[in-house]
């Protein structure tokens, strides 16, 4: 917050009682949408283990997580999350709550359209990646 590089977030990734990672919001200092605290403690914890799961891990953030981050928590398999402001602590400032909402939408309400092209092309993508013995399964 003092260096002004995304307001006054802070995340941190802790693993059977070692700190993996501890950081900040960096929206503003990266030009990043996805540079939230818990995504950037994430992505800095998963480097350092090696592996994009970090199964039984505890996330601490200052706030409630938005979707975002909450995906990316999900994704990387962390089983809880501590957070101090909820949603309604800075609903003034960030609109978390309403993206919640926007994507609890139907598609055609949503605020970010969602259009599906090319979708034969895509399948046969998919289908090749589905042949490969070692293709990454997360």
């Amino acid at each position: 917050m003092i260096d002004k590089t995304g307001g006054p977030f802070g995340a941190v990734v802790v693993l059977n009682g070692k700190m993996l990672a501890a950081t900040g919001n960096s929206v503003l200092r990266d030009n990043d949408p996805s540079a939230h605290a818990e995504v950037n403690a994430i992505r800095d914890a998963c480097r350092k283990i090696g592996n994009p799961h970090i199964e039984g891990a505890v996330l601490y953030s200052s706030c409630e997580p938005c979707p975002m981050c909450y995906a990316t928590a999900y994704w990387a398999r962390i089983g809880k999350i501590f957070y101090t402001a909820s949603w309604a602590n800075y609903a003034d400032l960030f609109d978390d709550s309403n993206i919640a909402r926007d994507m609890q939408s139907a598609r055609k309400e949503r605020q970010v359209t969602l259009h599906q092209i090319m979708r034969t092309d895509a399948q046969q993508v998919w289908d090749e990646f589905r042949k490969l013995p070692d293709g990454a399964r997360y």
